[in-house]
């Protein structure tokens, strides 16, 4: 799953792209693959709101935000506001449950 989504948000041809799959971090199976945190930069970001940006990433991952993926942390930046950061990011914040609560 992570490398579909690499391969998948190349079309927003990303200047940084980093995928982490964060299941472990949750209350699933061992090896899931259902939680994820992006970071992408790209410059297709440019002028576009916060809102904007996460739903054209959406819209590159309909099929596994419909199928496979239960949570996706996205950080998504241009160039500029990568450089203002200096690649560095929030945590993701912690879990409240899923299917697997008790």
């Amino acid at each position: 799953m992570k490398h579909l989504i690499e391969t998948k948000l190349q079309s927003l041809q990303p200047q940084f792209l980093e995928v982490i799959n964060e299941s472990h971090r949750h209350n699933v199976a061992a090896g899931s693959e259902s939680h994820f945190k992006v970071t992408i930069v790209s410059d297709q970001f440019n002028g576009k709101m916060l809102l904007t940006r996460h739903r054209m990433v959406n819209k590159v991952l309909a099929d596994e935000l419909a199928h496979s993926i239960h949570a996706l942390v996205l950080h998504t930046m241009t160039t500029e506001e990568w450089l203002e950061k200096s690649g560095t990011l929030s945590q993701s914040p912690p879990c409240l449950g899923g299917s697997m609560s008790q």
